[in-house]
């Protein structure tokens, strides 16, 4: 769901918006939105590093857009493989 507000920012920080928007080929809403999802998920957890975050909201859009499949296991697991790993 998508609610249009109107916000007052800094200018220096829409400034800095507007320049990293350009280079991510993004809107400075989208940009904005972009480092919100960030802060909210460095904020929920505080020891992953920001390339995890990142590569995480990569993963999540490849799945949003049907870009992976499904994982298939090329040779059949058995127990005694399993028992020699351990």
């Amino acid at each position: 769901m998508t609610t249009a507000i109107s916000v007052r920012l800094d200018g220096g920080f829409v400034e800095d918006v507007k320049v990293h928007a350009e280079a991510s080929s993004r809107s400075v809403p989208k940009q904005i939105e972009y480092w919100a999802k960030i802060g909210r998920m460095a904020e929920d957890n505080p020891d992953l590093p920001f390339s995890f975050i990142s590569e995480a909201l990569l993963a999540k859009s490849e799945v949003d857009n049907g870009r992976m499949k499904k994982y298939e296991r090329r040779t059949a697991r058995t127990a005694t493989k399993d028992a020699k790993q351990a």
